[in-house]
This record gives structure tokens, sequence and C-alpha cells, in this order.
């Protein structure tokens, strides 16, 4: 693939507009095995046949009828305040785990964004995206689910997690890659909340079983990325933007 693509490219230079056959005999198997949840969809992505699969409970979520959704129209519809961070996200992920040849179906990310639903309002969801099957250590389906959040309460700050053999190591290079925007990992909030409870950096440390500089590493790099001058100013912002509840 073109190293040359920018950023929100690569991962769409990989789909097209082609949406599931419904009728066919592997979206009938996924319709029986694969499970699903009140006020989500799912959706199947073939790398290798350049389609989509499967896609079951779009009309619902979005609006869009499971015969017509389509990868191209799924990435398309993210709300512009979420858009470049979403499409970069999606980049590097992919980059990543295409970087790996064993245990590829063990890696995933999830984030919390909105959709635009075919009438024009704002859907808020949590998205994860995962590695369905590969082959010969390549990518061959990649499987999305959606679901409404209602009780999400977005601030100016995204959200996100990875997953998978090498999590941490997966999580550092998405951090890395997205420290222009106003995001934070999992991991990262995990630690800020326990430090917005007073517990020392030593004491997160032992908790998660990792060194005091882990730790702060992921603690840190938050002062400039949320442009704050101290802890406290630090914890505010991070309840002011219902990072913590």
């Amino acid at each position: 693939m073109d190293s040359k693509l920018t950023y929100g490219e690569y991962a769409k230079s990989y789909i097209t507009d082609v949406p599931a056959d419904l009728q066919s005999k592997e979206a009938q198997h996924f319709k029986n095995t694969i499970p699903q949840f009140p006020e989500e969809a799912v959706y199947i992505y073939s790398f290798k046949l350049h389609k989509m699969i499967y896609a079951s409970g779009w009309e619902e979520l979005l609006g869009y009828r499971d015969d017509e959704i389509n990868m191209l129209a799924i990435t398309s519809i993210t709300t512009p305040e979420f858009a470049a961070f979403s499409n970069e996200l999606n980049d590097k992920a992919l980059m990543f785990i295409q970087s790996k040849t064993v245990d590829l179906e063990k890696y995933s990310f999830t984030i919390e964004l909105k959709k635009l639903h075919k009438n024009g309002t704002q859907v808020p969801l949590i998205s994860r995206v995962g590695v369905f099957s590969s082959e010969n250590g390549q990518i061959t389906e990649i499987i999305g689910r959606s679901q409404i959040n209602r009780s999400i309460k977005f601030g100016k700050v995204m959200r996100y997690a990875a997953y998978g053999p090498d999590k941490n190591e997966f999580e550092d290079v998405l951090n890395k890659v997205l420290f222009q925007y106003c995001a934070i990992s999992t991991k990262e909030k995990e630690a800020l909340e326990l430090v917005s409870k007073g517990y020392s950096y030593k004491e997160i440390a032992d908790q998660f079983n990792v060194t005091q500089s882990a730790i702060e590493k992921r603690i840190l790099p938050l002062y400039k990325r949320f442009d704050v001058k101290s802890l406290a100013h630090l914890i505010r912002f991070a309840y002011e933007n219902h990072i913590l509840p």
C-alpha cells in the first residue's frame, strides 16, 4: 500500500461501498451464529472480497437498511468533531495489526464517538473493531460492533482503548500518533482515576503490577496534551470533560 497516503486514507484504501448479499449462505450462517445485543449493529467486512459480507441491525441504529450499509458509508458518517480522530485511529490501528503475523484474531480496539443517522440526527456510540479471520498471517476479515450508549457524556476529549496480546505496545503506538488530538486511552484513564482519589504513583504501580515510571508515562503526557499546568488542574479538567465520573 502506498506509504504516501495521508491520515484517514490508509484504512479507506482497503474498503469499498459494496454492501453485503444477505441472501448468501455465508450471511445466513453469520445470522444464525453471531450474537447481537439490543440497540447494537454488526458488520463483517472482507478484505479478500473487497466488500461487506454481513450486516445486521443498522436500520434500527442509524437508519440504513442492512442490504445498503457499506464500509465506506460507515467510515464517512462520523460527525465532524470526531471524524479526523476516528479516521487516524482506524489507520494506525490497522497498520499496527498488519505488522503482526500471529494471534491476529485477538486484536481489537474501541472508540466512543457519534455517527450521523440517515435522518441527520447524531447518535452516541461505542464502536469496537477487531480481526474476525486471518490466513497466513494476513487479515482477511474484520468485524465491527456499534452500540448506542445514551449514558456517554461527551466533553472535548475522545476516548479509546486497544486490546490484544501486545496490548501495551498497541496502545503506546496509538498514543504517540494520536497525541495531537484531545484524546485519552483506557489505560491512561484508569491511572488518572486512581490519582484523582489520592493514590501515589507508586501505589498505582503496585496495583497494576508495573513500574512507577510506567504510571508516570501514563499521567505526565496528559499535562501537555490537555494544556494543564498542575495535577489539580488536570483532575479538574478530567471532571469537566466527563473523563472521570
